[in-house]
């Protein structure tokens, strides 16, 4: 069947199921049960937190009470709106079952309702523009909409710039969502609603918590997971109540990504409250503290209904029985969005006060300055990233479960690439979370350290513990023809033309050398190094930059382009000079790169900043030799194992033809053999 009458057919199922039988009055009374469960959380947390009655001074700018409600309310619609463009992509991309990559009828429908919840998303966000702008200047709506400093708020203050991406960002949703009907499709959208929903979060108090890259990136992982658990669940209970196909399908897939999702909310919960509150005391003296234990209590219920569904709901659910799903699974979803009303209302009630130094270094690193550097200092004074550890935890576990699940399967997996992955799992762990990564942010030579580390050392030994090629083993292929599991997901990536395009060896090659260059000879370092989001943007960049260049060069997974050994070769020895050119450049120049946040931090021991950059330069001219000896001794390896499976191949090629034929299988070497039977019987003649 054709492209266009496999989207015909789609869309008759679509029409189809849209009409189906009643269900759609308890998908109304669903929602308007969790909307009045959020807005009555929401209205007794402020109360309770005393953000709806304020103190109202005299003589000072009110903004008044339609400010004081309508922010909130419009965070919360926000907020919801989100969550349900979230789920309904995440129904459509990945619960429900599709066709060779395309989507089936219901899951087609929901693509749509996201393109409507995300016009939803967008207002919102607009109107919560409005309010917080009118909140920061004290003003009326009236008042604000009248003047031009919306337009200001919007382009020029951290908070406004963020709430004006998720306008754009969800009207790309709204746009894109009408004419998407492939899983592929649905999968991007569903990505770029996972990103629309961080830039308001992490403007808020995570920005101004005592450890602010803590707070940051335990905020970013927490409403990720949140959004995927609470969204994922609301639109399998409208699918539930609206009697849709593959209900059973789509709840077994969601119970298993619900228990990652509940893992993650708790640690990411946890970790965000280590780095807002200084004591354990001020979960129960503060009124933020009271409403963060009002939370955890709605996430621990969301737990214990979690459990009895994976235990008693879904065999039920297997055989037939929906109404025990639709029943529990609707009082799940008013307490999860209770527990959204009480974040929001969270969001509006300020932690209690830190007492912290004056120090300026303490306010841009989260640390105090550490004391001048030395090999004792690099090796004790280790800090805890939550981004890098998170990273680390995960590269370990699911390569070892893939081991594990091949082993018990009975199934061999070399010892070699293993030890390889590990190798530069220890080594990411080291770089990022010893005393390596606190001086990272102070000195620009112990920058250059980790950045050389990142980028030359730990890719090596990842690409050689051949991850592709485990998860293809380890994987099962999806249990309905024509669907796509995570086996699937990851072999469609694999030959994506975009994957195509970035692993040609010239197109690696300028990515692991360009941005190099275009990083710190461009104002891109100074920004990166002002916020907690660009240090991690340059340990991503590192990674995978030299992640895809090792792939090309000492690659086991399978990839698009495959080079002879020779060419691999040359390519290792073209791109030496670079990076040579490189460090010298940096050992060269008198003007201090990012000079403004190493001038705020104040440190007063060690070199100079010109010094140590030149020092940095140093570290990168001289850093590659290492790399380079064990990419060649991994290429020269992997060349003698070609060359000796291809002398095999060919043996047994040979074997094969003289079985045929009753001769050696090598016809040259058969006439030479009667060759000296004719000269020896020649000499006997005489």
């Amino acid at each position: 069947m054709s492209g266009s009458a496999r989207a015909a057919q789609t869309a008759k199922t679509t029409k189809t199921d849209d009409t189906a039988p009643a269900g759609n009055g308890g998908t109304v009374r669903l929602v308007l049960a969790g909307t009045a469960a959020a807005v009555v959380a929401l209205v007794i947390a402020m109360i309770a937190g005393g953000a709806a009655f304020p103190r109202i001074i005299p003589g000072l700018p009110d903004q008044g009470a339609l400010t004081r409600w309508g922010l909130p309310l419009a965070k919360l619609a926000m907020d919801v709106a989100g969550l349900l463009t979230v789920g309904t992509l995440l129904a459509a991309a990945i619960l429900l079952p599709s066709d060779k990559g395309l989507l089936g009828g219901p899951a087609l429908a929901y693509v749509r309702a996201a393109s409507w919840t995300a016009l939803v998303w967008a207002g919102a966000a607009a109107a919560t523009m409005v309010f917080s702008l009118s909140e920061a200047l004290g003003l009326p709506v009236t008042d604000v909409l009248a003047g031009d400093e919306l337009t200001s708020f919007a382009s020029q203050v951290s908070q406004g710039i963020a709430l004006t991406l998720v306008v754009l960002f969800s009207v790309a949703i709204a746009l894109f969502a009408r004419g998407a009907i492939t899983v592929g499709a649905a999968g991007g959208l569903l990505v770029l609603a996972l990103v629309t929903m961080l830039p308001p979060a992490l403007t808020g108090h995570s920005s101004s918590s005592p450890n602010h890259d803590l707070a940051t990136t335990g905020v970013a992982v927490h409403l990720i997971v949140l959004a995927l658990w609470v969204g994922g669940l609301g639109v399998l209970c409208a699918h539930a109540l609206r009697r849709q196909p593959h209900l059973a399908t789509a709840a077994a897939r969601f119970s298993a990504l619900a228990l990652w999702c509940f893992i993650g909310v708790g640690l990411s919960g946890l970790f965000s409250v280590m780095a807002r509150l200084t004591s354990p005391a001020e979960l129960f003296t503060s009124t933020y503290g009271l409403l963060l234990l009002a939370k955890t209590a709605a996430f621990a219920l969301l737990g214990v209904i979690g459990w009895w569904h994976r235990k008693r709901t879904l065999p039920l659910l297997a055989g037939g029985g929906s109404g025990t799903f639709v029943r529990f699974a609707t009082g799940e979803i008013v307490v999860m969005f209770a527990a959204v009303g009480l974040a929001v209302a969270l969001s509006r009630t300020a932690p209690p006060p830190a007492v912290l130094p004056v120090d300026r270094a303490f306010e841009l690193l989260g640390y105090t300055m550490p004391p001048e550097i030395s090999v004792a200092n690099l090796a004790s004074l280790w800090w805890f990233d939550l981004f890098s550890g998170t990273l680390v935890a995960l590269l370990a576990g699911l390569y070892l479960a893939g081991v594990v699940r091949l082993a018990r399967r009975g199934d061999s997996w070399p010892k070699g690439r293993t030890a390889a992955w590990f190798v530069g799992v220890l080594i990411l762990l080291i770089a990022t979370q010893s005393g390596v990564a606190r001086y990272a942010k102070v000195l620009f030579s112990a920058h250059m350290a980790e950045h050389m580390t990142l980028s030359m050392m730990v890719p090596i030994f990842l690409v050689l513990g051949a991850p592709v090629t485990l998860a293809l083993r380890a994987l099962s292929p999806a249990a309905r023809r024509g669907d796509r599991g995570p086996r699937e997901w990851l072999t469609v990536i694999l030959h994506s033309r975009f994957v195509r395009f970035i692993s040609h060896p010239a197109i690696a090659t300028a990515i692991f050398i360009v941005s190099t260059y275009a990083l710190y000879f461009t104002p891109l370092f100074a920004a990166a190094m002002e916020e907690h989001l660009g240090h991690i943007a340059m340990t991503v960049h590192f990674l995978l930059s030299g992640s895809l260049f090792f792939w090309v060069i000492i690659g086991i997974d399978p990839a698009p382009h495959r080079l002879p050994h020779v060419a691999r070769l040359i390519l290792l020895f073209v791109t030496m000079p670079f990076h040579a050119f490189f460090g010298i450049a940096l050992m060269s120049m008198t003007t201090v790169l990012a000079a403004e946040w190493y001038d705020q931090l104040g440190r007063t021991w060690g070199p100079s900043a010109v010094a140590d950059q030149q020092a940095g330069g140093a570290i990168a001219w001289g850093f590659g030799e290492i790399p380079t000896l064990i990419v060649l001794l991994a290429l020269a390896f992997q060349w003698w194992r070609a060359d000796d499976r291809g002398a095999r191949h060919a043996d047994r090629r040979a074997e094969a033809s003289a079985a045929r034929t009753g001769g050696s299988g090598d016809s040259r070497l058969d006439d030479y053999n009667d060759y000296l039977a004719r000269l020896n019987k020649r000499d006997n003649g005489r």
